[in-house]
């Protein structure tokens, strides 16, 4: 199996753990929101494992951006699930599938070299 980074290409945080990818010499497939979409059952995985509270990103600008009565929808795991399909910049990037089925959301260097060293490759 091999990583999978999901994200949208201008998005700085993705930028930086694609080009960490790349410095170790790790491949990699990239999954573009924009332009494949959320995949429904990936999203289902991602929430069962890391919670949908981790993956809704509620600090980025899409979040701030929509209205409140939009914020007081997403309550629980299928609220939010819906508004992560309508809106895919909504998730919290990057969220990267690991080599060995499991998940992560976020960049971080030293937390991506601890789990390539574990096997993940």
């Amino acid at each position: 199996m091999m990583i999978t980074v999901y994200g949208i290409p201008n998005c700085d945080t993705v930028k930086r753990a694609r080009g960490w990818f790349a410095e170790q010499g790790l491949d990699y497939r990239f999954h573009d929101y924009k332009k494949d979409g959320v995949p429904a059952e990936r999203l289902q995985r991602w929430m069962a494992e890391l919670g949908w509270e981790k993956v809704l990103n509620r600090a980025g600008t899409t979040w701030r951006r929509l209205d409140d009565a939009t914020k007081a929808q997403v309550v629980d795991a299928a609220s939010a699930a819906a508004l992560m399909q309508a809106q895919a910049s909504v998730i919290k990037r990057p969220l990267v599938e690991w080599a060995d089925g499991g998940f992560s959301v976020g960049f971080s260097a030293a937390a991506f070299a601890e789990r390539s060293a574990k096997g993940a490759r």
